[in-house]
């Protein structure tokens, strides 16, 4: 069940649209800041507010894959796989990130720490390889600075 104040951020968004629909990647987005994921029951309590089915709901929420459907850490990873990362050095990142953390892609740490997952471009190819971890962008990655990187995040 959501919370008050999930119910209100999406009544919020929803006065903002033409159509309660047009609300549904905010609704899903407002959801996952709260909880680090969206759960089936989520799906359908948005689906209500929203006047959708949970169907409807759903696939929005796995066509953007940066709307999680199953518990994630507590700190996201997204580790850029384009082609100039690629060039550049992912399989160095990649090996060293999978080394430390001890996971592969789409998993979590034992901790509940870090989720790591691939992203098909970060936006900043001039400065491959590049991550992001959560909200924070790391660029002209080098294998020997990842552990500094994890270590600030608790």
């Amino acid at each position: 069940m959501l919370s008050m104040t999930e119910k209100e951020k999406i009544e919020e968004e929803i006065r903002q649209v033409p159509i309660k629909k047009a609300a549904c990647i905010e609704a899903l987005k407002i959801v996952q800041e709260h909880r680090r994921w969206v759960s089936d029951e989520s799906i359908r309590d948005v689906a209500d507010i929203l006047d959708m089915s949970a169907e409807e709901v759903d696939s929005v929420a796995t066509f953007y894959n940066l709307i999680f459907r199953q518990p994630v850490g507590r700190h996201i990873i997204l580790l850029c796989d384009s082609i100039s990362c690629y060039v550049m050095g992912l399989k160095g990142i990649h090996a060293e990130l999978t080394r430390l953390l001890e996971i592969q892609y789409g998993q979590t740490t034992a901790d509940g720490r870090f989720t790591l997952l691939p992203n098909p471009c970060l936006g900043t190819c001039d400065h491959a390889p590049a991550m992001m971890v959560d909200k924070d962008t790391y660029r002209d990655l080098q294998p020997s600075a990842l552990a500094d990187i994890l270590e600030k995040y608790t």
